[in-house]
């Protein structure tokens, strides 16, 4: 029933600089359930190994979904009518399966003299270690009766439900200041999650992309239209996967210049019965970019 794709690529950028890509992307499909999660890495200086950082946290996730799921019928069951609950369990669950594994890491791999070089000793004590891998966190999960995601940080959910309509159902309600960037790797990451449920049954498709996809955008109607398009072109996966690749490619290289990664999970059997609608909903959206078009135009005038 469930099929899917994930893929990153590198930013023109960091070709440029020549800093390694901070994204990860995967997917999982189960008989029971799917997930669909990408992760980007801050790349900033302090967070010098968040490449790093971002594969853990697409792991983390995955392991902390498939933990939750080990009963599929009881947590079926359970998670309806407990979903506030367990969705904070299950966010506990990625965090505490990342630090096990980024701490891990560091013992395994002390930090070098190369990597210290960048700062002054004063500068380094300051930085926790688990800063050095941060990274954000999207993970869409479809099930056989629900669907729900978490989020930590920049990046966008969308999902096509029955209706064939793109929208983006995750309530964005980051609690870090301002001027604090919202990062798995925060002592207060549990906070910072945003979340979503809904008990629709039927989901065409579930899309998890990093800030690159939707920066690489004019506006969001752009960006939901390209979900609802690429969404028709599901149906013939080994033509899609070359097709994303190359427009993910084309976008990264001369949009933003960001990494770019696009997850994606669907519903094979139930995409043919609404192969239909989908084609109809790229033509309405088409006409509705033209009128929001001719809109901008008449007030440049």
């Amino acid at each position: 029933m469930f099929n899917g794709f994930s893929h990153s690529v590198m930013g023109a950028s960091h070709e440029k600089t020549g800093l390694v890509c901070q994204d990860s992307s995967a997917y999982k499909v189960t008989d029971n359930y799917a997930i669909a999660v990408v992760a980007d890495g801050h790349g900033s200086k302090k967070h010098f190994r968040s490449h790093i950082g971002s594969k853990y946290a697409v792991e983390a996730t995955i392991e902390a979904i498939d933990r939750f799921y080990e009963d599929p019928e009881q947590f079926e069951e359970n998670f309806p009518k407990n979903h506030k609950m367990i969705l904070k369990n299950i966010e506990k669950q990625i965090i505490a399966n990342w630090n096990f594994k980024v701490e891990k890491h560091l013992a395994e791999n002390p930090v070098t003299a190369e990597e210290k070089s960048k700062f002054t000793d004063e500068e380094f004590e300051k930085i926790p270690p688990e800063s050095y891998y941060g990274s954000t966190l999207i993970a869409a999960v479809a099930g056989k009766k629900f669907t729900f995601g978490v989020q930590i940080g920049d990046g966008s959910l969308v999902a096509l439900f029955d209706d064939g309509k793109a929208v983006m159902p995750m309530e964005y309600n980051e609690s870090a200041p301002a001027n604090v960037t919202a990062s798995i790797c925060n002592s207060n990451a549990a906070t910072m999650f945003s979340s979503f449920y809904t008990d629709k049954k039927h989901i065409i498709a579930m899309y998890a992309s990093t800030d690159g996809l939707y920066t690489s955008f004019g506006s969001e109607y752009d960006f939901l239209d390209y979900h609802t398009i690429i969404t028709g072109q599901l149906t013939n996966l080994d033509a899609f996967k070359q097709v994303i690749v190359n427009n993910l490619t084309k976008r990264s290289r001369f949009g933003t210049e960001d990494d770019i990664s696009l997850s994606c999970v669907f519903d094979s059997e139930f995409l043919k019965e609404k192969e239909s609608l989908i084609k109809e909903k790229i033509e309405e959206n088409k006409k509705l970019a033209a009128e929001r078009k001719a809109e901008l135009l008449k007030k440049q005038v």
